[in-house]
């Protein structure tokens, strides 16, 4: 059985006994508890040498993973190129020779025909790994908030979602690639610096670091930063929305690395693309997926200016409509979600392939006729004849026979409705932003209803989907519509119809995520134009506000579905009122410092807590209970050594400065050193315990707690001693470690730091554990593997400080102690929810 290293090693059955320890590093001896003895003993220091190597390959790491973001965000970016080219190649020509032949029909089923493929297999895709679907940023915002979403960082559902969402985005539905790619980017981050997979058992490395959850969270909130940056092309956007909608839990070291990482994401994609898309290789002309071009008036209009003081006043009423707007789309994609969770899911898998295929054919459709039937022939102007350098660079460019579209429009014009629906979302953005001619106002209005209601639709079906991209094209025609209003039927000659498509679209996408910092920032270094920083704050802040009035984002909308215990960043003024005492679970599962195997396994089977407080009890006759019974001997020993008072701690103390060369000092360690060492009976702690507690001589420590129990036994009083993992427990049984009840719990073998981390991040299952293996009657001693130390509060504390200290340390587990040591209850991020508190708070009315 395994747990025992070194020589001079028996194993029976049922235990390992070793004659000598293996030899420990100091770390390990601190994180077990233990010390070298005599001419061994080393303090616990840090090895700076090794620290500065941890260091050397974290930054390397991230360095790695922004790498491999931009590799992730150039793979999909090329074949969804490629994918639409081939599309709207074949459909543009069947559609110019069958308006003449009469024979549209035939365009329509070849559009269907391209656009169900695609979406089929991103829907087969999603069933593979169902975690894949939607743009996955409230799954990694949940992982960074500290709750762990199954499969969520996993190399398969990299795989299903960076495949998936090139076949949504080809295959016509209104979804961008720009929100999975912060899917995409937290799962390299979460598996790059593993140097392993579960999809890949076989391939192993031994790479020692990086071994905990909070350097995976690390990780992880650097890989999401990656994916913003090379979405947009924007590192300080993608390190603010990091710290804004992801992480937790943050320190001043995680922010250079976080930008480090983005850095990088950035100019590794935007050197391939570049090179591939111009062959002019470190030219650095596409720094993202998604890019805005360049804002400027034209040469020739004198009095133009990108926006002016006067303008300000049209841009807050654009945030309060958009925030209005995103208030309507967040509400009915709530309800559309609902009701998918109601009829949908709980039906078969198929139903949800049917559901996104309905979807594919009524865009489809939709898209078609609408360009078809609705559009209007518009004048090409001069520029878009020739077309000026910053609109060409980016749109004809995009290997697409042309970015306007003639559909039905004789010569010298173009069909508008046509333009926006047949070109990639980003061309048509582009085109809304930079095309001088002219939308008609209709036109517009009708884009907009059409595309809201099918993205609102679309979001939330069983294909990998992000919505930064159509939330932009949604608001950048609602925008352009605006300039079209001001200029034709108000007189407002000097508005530049690019700055409102571009507030436009800010105000919508804020009123639906919400967003404020980091979104300001995303689209200042994706138009590269610093004078459009004050407008989009105050539109994206008034959007806000607006939006706030009637609900969440669209993000937390969906996290509240899925039940997610989600921590804000604060907690209402009024939840003052409650007391840690308030919020606490009281009815705790425990283990003691020595249990039967049958206890712990009998805990662990039927509980799915992830820690457990190792507590001994109080008990009025303790010397009796020792009589005759090891494991009970052993538990009360273990609390006895464990208590500090402060006349021991004095005599420690005293010890040391014996030979202080003052006399002075001499005579005050002298004067409380005692000649002989104190009875039992003179325990101060024990003596307070034994003033109002009784004993109970029928319950013993090998006992999981029983539904039994009368209120007395369950809530009698414990003393607490620190917490032990779940996984720890499960390592331990499955290593063997334990002792017999006729041993010593010195005979216990002993398992390294690197022992207990070898199976992270994923141990074994308790459920999966061979029980046959195991001696029920075999004691295990947990106290070297527990947290002594655990960040514990008062039952007075007030629910805020509570809040405070559990958000910003990343906690999962905080037990309730109280003035004499007990515990008194336990409280984890459930119980510090806005829904928990708030019926908490109600429940503290009343009893007022």
């Amino acid at each position: 059985m395994a747990g025992c290293r070194g020589s001079l090693c028996c194993c029976c059955r049922w235990c390992c006994c070793c004659g000598e320890r293996e030899t420990r590093t100091p770390e390990e001896l601190t994180i077990l508890g233990e010390t070298q003895e005599e001419e061994d003993e080393i303090l616990p220091r840090k090895d700076y040498e090794k620290g500065r190597r941890y260091e050397a390959v974290k930054w390397m790491m991230v360095f790695a993973i922004g790498v491999c973001t931009g590799l992730v965000g150039l793979f999909v970016d090329f074949f969804v190129r490629l994918f639409t080219q081939l599309k709207f190649g074949v459909v543009q020509t069947s559609v110019e020779e069958c308006s003449q032949k009469g024979c549209l029909a035939l365009s329509l089923l070849e559009l269907l025909g391209f656009n169900l493929t695609f979406v089929f297999l991103a829907s087969i895709l999603v069933l593979i790994e169902p975690v894949a679907a939607g743009s996955g940023v409230p799954e990694i915002k949940c992982y960074l908030n500290g709750v762990k979403v199954p499969g969520i960082v996993r190399l398969r559902t990299l795989l299903c979602k960076v495949f998936g969402v090139l076949f949504s985005v080809a295959g016509g539905l209104f979804v961008g690639k720009e929100g999975p790619m912060i899917h995409s980017g937290a799962v390299v981050g979460a598996g790059l610096p593993q140097f392993q997979s579960m999809s890949l058992r076989k391939i192993q490395f031994n790479f020692p670091y990086f071994r905990s959850d909070r350097d995976k969270r690390d990780f992880v909130s650097a890989g999401a930063a990656a994916g913003v940056a090379a979405a947009f092309g924007a590192p300080i956007g993608g390190t603010l929305f990091s710290l804004e909608e992801g992480s937790s839990f943050w320190n001043q070291g995680l922010t250079w690395k976080v930008l480090f990482c983005s850095m990088s994401a950035t100019f590794t994609l935007n050197f391939f693309r570049s090179g591939i898309q111009f062959g002019s290789w470190g030219s650095f002309q596409l720094p993202g997926l998604l890019n805005f071009g360049e804002f400027k008036c034209s040469d020739s209009d004198k009095k133009c200016h990108l926006w002016t003081a006067m303008d300000l006043g049209f841009f807050v009423v654009m945030g309060v409509i958009g925030g209005l707007l995103g208030a309507t789309f967040n509400c009915l994609n709530k309800r559309l979600a609902k009701y998918r969770m109601r009829n949908v899911h709980p039906k078969p898998k198929l139903v949800r392939v049917l559901e996104s295929l309905l979807v594919s054919v009524v865009t489809t459709v939709v898209v078609f006729l609408a360009s078809m039937v609705l559009g209007e022939c518009r004048q090409m102007s001069a520029s878009s004849q020739i077309g000026n350098d910053s609109f060409q660079l980016q749109v004809t460019s995009e290997d697409v026979n042309s970015s306007i579209k003639t559909f039905f429009c004789p010569n010298e014009t173009y069909n508008d409705m046509a333009t926006l629906f047949f070109n990639p979302q980003e061309s048509a953005i582009l085109q809304l932003f930079h095309q001088d001619s002219t939308f008609s106002p209709v036109t517009l209005a009708l884009f907009f209803a059409l595309y809201f209601l099918l993205a609102c639709w679309t979001y939330g079906i069983s294909v990998p989907s992000g919505l930064f991209v159509p939330s932009l094209l949604c608001g950048a025609a609602f925008g352009r519509l605006v300039a079209n209003v001001l200029k034709s039927y108000l007189g407002l000659g000097h508005v530049y119809s690019g700055t409102f498509a571009l507030i436009g679209a800010a105000a919508f996408l804020g009123g639906v995520v919400r967003m404020t910092i980091s979104l300001t920032v995303i689209l200042i270094e994706s138009t590269n134009e610093i004078t459009y920083g004050l407008p989009i704050m105050i539109t994206l802040m008034v959007a806000k506000w607006t939006g706030d009035f009637f609900n969440k984002g669209i993000y937390d909308i969906h996290v509240g579905l899925r039940g997610v215990p989600l921590l804000e960043w604060e907690t209402e003024a009024e939840m003052d009122k409650l007391r840690a005492s308030d919020i606490m679970e009281p009815n705790l599962t425990y283990v003691y410092p020595h249990t039967r195997i049958q206890s712990l396994v009998s805990i662990l089977r039927t509980t799915v807590h992830h820690a457990f407080p190792v507590v001994t009890e109080n008990r009025g006759n303790e010397k009796e209970f020792m009589k005759g019974n090891q494991l009970i001997s052993n538990n009360i020993k273990f609390k006895k050594s464990s208590i500090l008072t402060r006349a021991g701690e004095q005599r420690r103390r005293s010890q040391s400065m014996k030979s202080y060369p003052s006399s002075e000092l001499r005579n005050v360690c002298d004067e409380h050193l005692p000649s002989e060492e104190p009875a039992e009976k003179e325990d101060l702690l024990q003596q307070m315990l034994e003033r109002r507690y009784t004993p109970y001589p029928n319950l013993y420590p090998d006992q999981s707690p029983s539904e039994d129990w009368t209120m007395e036994e369950r809530f009698r009083p414990l003393t607490f001693h620190g917490l032990i993992l779940r996984s720890q427990l499960v390592t331990l049984l499955v290593r063997g470690v334990c002792y017999s009840e006729s041993q010593s719990s010195a005979g216990q073998p002993r398992l390294s730091y690197a022992e207990m981390a070898e199976d992270y991040p994923r141990y074994p299952d308790i459920h999966d554990l061979d029980l046959t293996l195991l001696n029920p009657r075999m004691i295990v001693d947990v106290t070297p593997y527990m947290n002594p130390s655990p960040f514990t509060v008062s039952p007075n504390t007030h629910v805020s400080q509570v809040f405070n200290l559990f958000r910003t340390m990343g906690l999962r587990h905080l037990p309730v102690v109280n003035a004499v040591g007990e515990i008194v209850g336990i409280i984890t991020r459930h119980n510090l929810t806005y829904e928990f508190l708030r019926a908490r708070l109600r429940q503290h009315y009343q009893t007022v």
